[in-house]
């Protein structure tokens, strides 16, 4: 399988843990979906500002996962203003 694939896996189900940690329950599978792999992008990002390489499919779920909670963090800050 390629390495889309594994994008789109990990990400949905970081989006997915991002989800339980800070709601409750998911936002569904193209919600999840979708959180995890702009959170696995701005996690790259971030990480890699800051220098942190990270290895393995561990190590990107932590890094998407970083990233959801970071997008849902601004998203509530934004709703709130």
């Amino acid at each position: 399988m390629g390495p889309l694939f594994w994008f789109l896996l990990i990400g949905a189900a970081a989006g997915w843990l991002a989800g339980k940690v800070t709601r409750g329950r998911g936002y569904g599978l193209l919600g999840n979906l979708t959180l995890g792999c702009l959170g696995a992008i701005v996690g790259g990002f971030l990480f890699g500002l800051m220098g942190i390489r990270v290895g393995g499919a561990l190590g990107a779920m932590l890094m998407a996962f970083a990233g959801a909670l970071l997008l849902l963090f601004v998203a509530r800050l934004l709703k709130k203003a």
